[in-house]
């Protein structure tokens, strides 16, 4: 009889922990290969975890809901017949947070032998784990503000659940005077001309009538993402009005046909997606990110499109490398992330590397939006409902009113790298592609 450890699997180059969702199976079941184990979730995408083999479900060293780092065994298979129950042990004593620490391995991308290892800082003599000093470069944490961080470990070492509280305070400027020292940059910036403020969630009055209803962990990720996304960038949004009558019509005239020939449907949001891609095209600044004072422009054009999920979250699959795909192409990529997204089989990839994304309001008959960036990107477009209405129209003849099918389009973009000439000639230039849509193009 064989054992099996069953591992977390790594689900992405920078994922380094999953929560357990929802055990599939229970000591004694038979298992067949690839058949779900269990589910997990990271803060990217859910995903199911496969038997290797034919086996038997033996012990489960973690409970559901449970952050596990990747790597590490979260449970026991047997082959060959069952588990022996003498063997298997009712209770498993889950290892303190410390103990998963110290033997985890630090991140991937934490190249300094340096930092790689266990280290004693030189004020205080404090031990850091691999993990916690992997945390602290990741987040640009210098050592002596690692140091004012008040440890609730052994010996006051510092957890990673201290790492991750502290960080959150820090990104909400929350950080409470009376359990940190005080830490002081020994530089001073010359532009720094604002002050740090504190702001904190106003109390709720309950009153004698409601319902309490917890986010769920995704929710809590939206929000917490939403929130960052506000403080990190300065929004500003901009609006056009476009005539889409002429692309409407050859949507209308062409969308049988072009099902009978791919075998899938086409929207008006795959023609929205490939409009931003040309557009992102002629202005390359809007296909970027910010990392401090530098403009990081990406060479990749990744369109993410926000979907909404069964449970009434959102996900932003991206549809990778849009400017090397026809229209055709966008569809088909598209629709098969959406649909993956839909029934939780998207993997982490899917949801990664976006530089750009498009969220479609006018889906739920909104006639236009304010989004929130979704960082590290520097713009979002939305575009609203597409309703008739008269218009004015300038002829040859002169001026007419005719019945044109109108919409609203708006984008949010950050300020510190994007000004209003920029912002403004790329949303209208995403605008003129729509209007001037060739009708005459084949599918």
């Amino acid at each position: 009889m064989a054992k099996i450890e069953l591992i977390m699997p790594k689900m992405g180059e920078s994922i380094m922990e999953a929560t357990i969702i929802k055990w599939l199976k229970a000591e004694g079941d038979k298992i067949e290969m690839d058949e779900p184990i269990l589910e997990i979730a990271t803060d990217k995408v859910d995903s199911e975890v496969p038997a290797p083999e034919d086996c038997v479900m033996g012990e489960m060293l973690f409970g559901e809901d449970d952050v596990i780092e990747v790597g590490t065994v979260i449970a026991y298979l047997y082959t060959e017949g069952e588990a022996p129950s003498a063997e298997v042990p009712k209770e498993v004593v889950k290892p303190s947070e410390e103990i998963i620490e110290a033997i985890t391995e630090p991140l991937a991308n934490v190249a300094s032998t340096e930092m790689a290892q266990p280290l004693k800082a030189n004020s205080n003599g404090r031990f850091y784990s691999p993990l916690v000093l992997s945390m602290a470069r990741t987040e640009g944490v210098s050592m002596t503000e690692l140091e004012s961080i008040k440890g609730s470990g052994k010996e006051g070492r510092v957890t990673k659940r201290d790492m991750q509280a502290y960080l959150s305070n820090k990104s909400t400027g929350n950080i409470n005077p009376q359990t940190q020292k005080s830490v002081q940059s020994p530089v001073k910036k010359a532009s720094a001309i604002s002050q740090t403020i504190e702001i904190s969630q106003p109390k709720v009055e309950y009153g004698n009538n409601y319902e309490i209803e917890e986010m769920d962990r995704m929710r809590k990720l939206i929000a917490d993402h939403m929130v960052m996304s506000k403080r990190v960038s300065p929004h500003v949004t901009s609006f056009v009005e476009v005539d889409v009558t002429n692309l409407m019509n050859w949507r209308k005239k062409n969308k049988d046909a072009f099902f009978k020939q791919y075998g899938t449907k086409m929207t008006v949001t795959h023609i929205f997606v490939e409009a931003v891609r040309k557009a992102i095209q002629d202005f390359p600044k809007i296909n970027s990110s910010v990392d401090g004072y530098n403009h990081i422009i990406k060479k990749d054009i990744n369109i993410g499109v926000a979907t909404a999920l069964p449970n009434g979250n959102l996900i932003v699959p991206v549809i990778k490398n849009a400017d090397m795909l026809s229209l055709a192409g966008i569809v088909k990529n598209m629709n098969d992330l959406v649909e993956r997204a839909r029934t939780n089989k998207l993997k982490p990839a899917d949801t990664q590397g976006g530089t750009f994304t498009l969220t479609n309001v006018g889906g739920f008959g909104n006639v236009m939006g304010v989004p929130i960036i979704n960082q590290p990107q520097v713009a979002i477009l939305s575009t609203g409902v597409i309703k008739k209405k008269p218009v004015v129209m300038e002829t040859e003849m002169g001026d007419i009113i005719a019945i044109r099918q109108m919409m609203f389009l708006s984008l949010s973009y950050d300020h510190r790298v994007v000004d209003g000439m920029l912002g403004g000639s790329f949303l209208r230039r995403v605008g003129d592609y729509l209007e001037q849509f060739d009708t005459n193009q084949s599918i």
